[in-house]
């Protein structure tokens, strides 16, 4: 069997080493690219991966198998923008069709969703989480360096005639730039059925630690979200978000504050990035290189070895700074 080289957390913090985290939900990037440049997941100018460093579906498939042998039972499909990765729905169909069934999720920008939303469906993919920060079209493109609302709205749209279910729409709440929009996105969610998810701005390499977005203070956002109804506590799964429902009407609330709120203890997640590195933690690390191992021989041997390793070096809690860009983590 090849022994795996794991690296520790990249904060200098040394590997806790700690009993096993139960590991249920993995979350897969298949691609650094994206046809956006919001500001706080990416720098305007990038050098991205070469498509002969990623992992192929066939790759992908087999670490997402050897995980749900030990208990995945859910899998994220990322990007950067995962629709920028050709042929898509060939994975979801991979992945659904893996021992136990897991739910196969997406997270997207939504602005490709139109022209592949009915064949993600057919291809078997579970829900949608959609990321969309501003109902403005001038403020879009000042958040995502790019033009894009319209085909963003198009692609909710889209969905919703494909007939998914369940759709969540993730708003990044940044302070003097969007957060005057949270009652407007309130009311654009609840006429569609749309669970609406309100994210604390989180520092990270890609934004410069902080240095384009403030963030909001979780009491703050709450107050927003009061001024058009009740707020009430809901049951909380071993998710990130802190569930509520707004009364009058019942619309779903999540709200994610991962630097005010860290939920490491109950964290059930690893990422396995494009070029096929398998990390414990969004924030931290550590981390395993898959891809040039699996290649050379037993591939499944080379996953269990790595699971092993960063279900026990799973931070009791970050440090606060992600020291990677979201983009080539999936977020």
């Amino acid at each position: 069997m090849i022994t795996i080289e794991p690296r520790p957390p990249v904060s200098g913090r040394p590997p806790e080493l700690a009993g096993p985290r139960s590991i249920t939900y993995l979350r897969v990037s298949v691609t650094d690219r994206c046809n956006l440049r919001c500001t706080y997941c990416m720098p305007e100018e990038q050098t991205f991966l070469d498509k002969g460093l990623l992992l192929s579906f066939e790759e992908i498939t087999e670490v997402a198998r050897v995980l749900v042998e030990h208990g995945v039972r859910k899998i994220r499909i990322t990007g950067g923008e995962p629709l920028m990765r050709r042929d898509l729905p060939v994975l979801v169909g991979m992945l659904k069709r893996l021992p136990h069934e897991p739910a196969v999720v997406m997270t997207t920008n939504a602005t490709l969703l139109a022209k592949h939303a009915a064949e993600l469906r057919s291809a078997g993919l579970d829900r949608l989480n959609i990321s969309l920060d501003t109902l403005d079209e001038g403020r879009f493109r000042r958040l995502a360096g790019r033009a894009g609302l319209q085909a963003t709205l198009d692609g909710i749209e889209a969905a919703l005639a494909a007939g998914f279910q369940g759709t969540k729409l993730n708003m990044v709440v940044m302070g003097g730039v969007n957060d005057d929009e949270i009652p407007a996105m309130l009311a654009y969610s609840a006429q569609r059925g749309l669970e609406q998810r309100f994210i604390e701005f989180m520092p990270m390499e890609s934004n410069s630690y902080g240095a384009r977005g403030q963030r909001v203070p979780l009491s703050e956002i709450r107050a927003r979200i009061e001024s058009v109804g009740e707020l009430v506590p809901q049951p909380t799964g071993s998710g990130p978000a802190s569930r509520f429902e707004l009364r009058p009407g019942g619309q779903r609330i999540g709200l994610i504050a991962a630097i005010s709120l860290p939920f490491c203890e109950t964290c059930n997640r690893v990422r396995l990035t494009a070029d096929g590195v398998l990390r414990s933690c969004l924030f931290e690390g550590g981390e395993v290189p898959l891809r040039d191992a699996m290649r050379a021989a037993d591939p499944a041997g080379v996953v269990r070895q790595a699971l092993e390793y960063v279900r026990r070096v799973k931070p009791s809690v970050h440090d606060g700074l992600g020291h990677v860009q979201m983009n080539r983590v999936g977020g």
